[in-house]
């Protein structure tokens, strides 16, 4: 279940700790007789290829590029930027927190510029930017989550792909016995939405709502279940617990001695952005099951195009957030950085086009890619308050692993401030 309104939504306002602003539009500041140029803040790889197709296209309507930061940073950003007026035209946003950009009052509801865009995506991923017959955004890219994985150094060590989270336990030890300096794959502490995609992977429900009630299950059973997996392959010095994509994780990419990332679809074009040397050597694969012979994964992030409230052209950025993710030019651009389009179009095309930059050598990449992403677990429902999650999770689970102590607790401990916080906002909250 997913919150489907947006009265729902705005009763987690003082939880969210947002306030909704408009503003005359920040980025129109093109000249009356010259061509409209809009602003537009995304992060990722293919972005760059994206705004050059549209800009080649569009001469009277030129969008200028701003790297924003990536999700967290970004959304944070434009809060900020919102209050001020100064917000740009169009953004991207992870669909996790799109209800936070709604009732702040960034997104704005495009329906009438978009109203034939739908029919270019499955319902489950449309589901993701409409709420209550508004639309707030038109779907870029899912994440269903992957295995990339370094080809040539599972080759050198002489190591198989791991097809089961069992396997994945094994092929850790396996590969610090052959290469003490090299690990498997990391866990990163703050990453919160890989750990809860991994737990909706293997079942869980963190948050559902019944009527005026949430109920938060945070801390069940299987969950529980994930941590403790995780906190014996740290403890035991299997895989290493740090921050990824810092300078020193970005070395030891390089080095050769990190030899996969659990994650999703969007990751190889990470990877190149990492290290583009390694072009040829990195592969992907289906991400590693809970249960043998049940191959359905869950979402690891994914992304919308949302046209500001800030903005003085809504219909030229609302052109420019549907031109970019349902052209064959927008959808080449994104699966030539290694990004799985949110369009139906755009996935069929992946079908037609060569593997992305960092596995050239993989020519079945995108038919690896299909199936991924055709088993999907049903759809996961987001909170009203998921920065509250996220903040506390990081926090719990760095003092975890800084101080040796329980991933479990940590566990715990969020889905205690993820409960306190809903409650001292006056939401009708059960637990388990």
């Amino acid at each position: 279940m997913r919150v489907r309104t947006i009265a729902a939504l705005a009763a987690g306002t003082l939880a969210l700790a947002l306030g909704a602003c408009s503003s005359e539009g920040a980025g129109a500041d093109g000249a009356a007789d010259g061509p409209i140029t809009l602003d537009y803040w995304a992060w990722g790889t293919a972005q760059d290829g994206m705004v050059e197709a549209w800009n080649a296209a569009h001469p009277d309507v030129q969008v200028r590029k701003t790297d924003a930061g990536g999700s967290t940073d970004s959304s944070a950003k434009l809060l900020t930027a919102t209050r001020a007026g100064n917000a740009p035209d169009v953004a991207v946003v992870q669909y996790d927190t799109l209800p936070a950009m709604i009732v702040g009052g960034v997104a704005l509801d495009v329906y009438e510029h978009v109203d034939d865009a739908q029919a270019e995506f499955n319902p489950g991923v449309w589901s993701q930017v409409e709420f209550d017959g508004a639309v707030y955004g038109i779907p870029q890219d899912v994440g269903p989550q992957a295995l990339v994985y370094n080809e040539a150094r599972f080759a050198e060590l002489g190591i198989s792909v791991p097809t089961t989270w069992e396997e994945f336990r094994t092929t850790a030890e396996q590969v610090r016995a052959k290469d003490p300096e090299s690990t498997l794959a990391t866990f990163a502490p703050g990453e919160f939405g890989a750990f809860a995609a991994m737990a909706q992977q293997a079942g869980s429900q963190w948050w559902t709502v019944e009527g005026d009630t949430w109920n938060v299950n945070i801390d069940d059973e299987t969950s529980r279940e994930v941590a403790a997996y995780w906190e014996d392959l740290v403890d035991r010095g299997v895989v290493d617990a740090e921050p990824l994509l810092t300078p020193e994780w970005n070395a030891k990419l390089a080095a050769g001695k990190v030899l996969s990332w659990p994650s999703a679809l969007w990751a190889n074009g990470v990877i190149n952005g990492v290290v583009p040397e390694q072009a040829g050597q990195w592969a992907l694969a289906p991400f590693p099951q809970w249960e043998p012979g049940n191959s359905a994964v869950s979402f690891q992030g994914g992304s919308a195009v949302v046209v500001t409230t800030s903005s003085e052209h809504p219909e030229e950025a609302a052109e420019f957030a549907t031109w970019i993710n349902t052209s064959q030019e927008g959808s080449a651009a994104q699966i030539s950085a290694g990004q799985y389009p949110a369009s139906l179009s755009g996935q069929e095309l992946t079908l037609q086009s060569d593997p992305p930059l960092q596995s050239p050598q993989q020519e079945d990449y995108w038919e690896v890619a299909q199936r991924i992403a055709s088993d999907t677990v049903p759809e996961v429902s987001w909170g009203p308050n998921v920065n509250v999650a996220s903040s506390a999770f990081q926090d719990a689970f760095n003092e975890a692993v800084t101080d040796g102590t329980s991933f479990t607790d940590a566990l715990a401990a969020t889905q205690e401030a993820v409960v306190a916080d809903m409650e001292k906002s006056g939401f009708t909250v059960s637990e388990g």
